[in-house]
């Protein structure tokens, strides 16, 4: 296995003697070089190119975001921002996520040498997924962000820990909503679909694999440049035409139904597949409640969260959509959900907002 070759910025002396020992300490991934701000990095750059960056925000001469778009600019470049996500730490975080970072590493304060030890593990399958990144030159750089979640539990629970699964499927109606499930890459993919949608569209629900706090803020961001209407789901807000319900992170997210009515339930619950909120809870519930009135869309993402759902959800009648290789930042997730025959077809991403607003009824 050729190894991943891992460029470390930042100011502090002591997190890139951290980062040094983790990686190093992992036998796929590759120390290139630490070095204390952009200016240095580019000098190291002209000479050897990395396969990720792991970025700092504030340094000197350069800060870490600017950096960040100049790298996305001139040779895109998976980053992985090594960032504080204090109350004004997060705004910083997001506007890096927006110049397109692909995940986050929390670096707190204080004791962030401690933090970081405690964290290796996750901090390794953080480089190694932004490794897997593609297509980052292909699409407009316009938000992306975290896809982790408190550390994985020992036992993988799937939807059953949430939701039971539907025994009979819901028949058609004229009322048609759309869940999407999306992860790694996901939050820029979603801006594309979102930006192109009109108002006049269907209800839809989205599941994004995000931290808590981040979803609000990203909710609020895409609700400023989309015609929809764009917000973190709140428990019993309704599913309507026009409107965009986003899971909120550290909740799961599922849809139930009042007479005519679809409404969303916002919960706690186990992490199912590792994650809350998990695509396989919602598309499960959508499945149960919305059968052949939905359609159901797997974008960009690490894993197979969603897979599953979706099967369930094309066992009811419901029609399917995958977000094809070609497209996505990491086809993870769509390809699982392929594999087990629950796509009824794969698409590119620019195709995705036209079929949604065909769906429509």
């Amino acid at each position: 296995m050729s190894k991943i070759k891992v460029l470390v910025v930042d100011d502090s002396a002591v997190i890139r003697q951290v980062m040094t020992e983790i990686i190093k300490g992992d036998s796929v991934l590759e120390l290139d070089a630490a070095v204390v701000d952009p200016i240095f990095a580019m000098k190291r750059m002209e000479l050897n190119w990395p396969d990720v960056i792991v970025l700092d925000v504030e340094m000197p001469r350069m800060d870490g975001i600017t950096f960040l778009k100049k790298v996305m600019a001139e040779h895109p470049t998976p980053v992985v921002m090594c960032s504080t996500l204090t109350a004004t730490g997060t705004e910083t975080a997001l506007e890096a996520m927006a110049a397109g970072a692909i995940d986050i590493i929390t670096k707190p304060k204080m004791g962030a040498k401690a933090h970081l030890l405690e964290e290796n593990k996750r901090i390794i399958n953080v480089i190694k997924s932004a490794a897997k990144a593609r297509n980052l030159d292909k699409l407009k750089t316009v938000f992306k962000t975290s896809n982790k979640v408190p550390a994985p539990i020992a036992k993988k629970f799937t939807a059953d820990a949430v939701l039971d699964k539907a025994t009979s499927a819901m028949t058609q109606t004229t009322e048609s909503i759309v869940a999407i499930g999306t992860s790694t890459g996901g939050t820029q993919a979603l801006e594309v679909v979102l930006t192109a949608l009109p108002k006049v569209c269907p209800g839809i629900v989205v599941v994004q694999h995000m931290p808590e706090k981040f979803t609000a803020a990203f909710a609020s961001r895409l609700n400023g440049i989309c015609d929809v209407e764009v917000r973190e789901a709140k428990n019993n807000d309704r599913v309507l035409p026009g409107v965009v319900l986003i899971a909120p992170g550290g909740k799961h997210m599922t849809l139930k139904r009042s007479g005519a009515l679809y409404l969303v339930e916002v919960k706690d619950g186990p992490l199912v597949n590792r994650h809350r909120p998990s695509v396989d809870v919602l598309f499960r519930s959508v499945a149960k409640f919305a059968g052949k009135n939905a359609l159901g869309i797997i974008m960009t993402g690490m894993g197979d969260d969603g897979a599953r759902g979706m099967l369930e959800m094309r066992e009811v009648g419901s029609k399917t959509l995958g977000q094809n290789e070609a497209t996505c930042i990491v086809y993870g997730m769509p390809k699982e959900a392929y594999k087990l025959g629950a796509v009824d077809e794969e698409i590119d991403l620019d195709e995705i907002a036209k079929r949604i607003v065909k769906s429509y009824r």
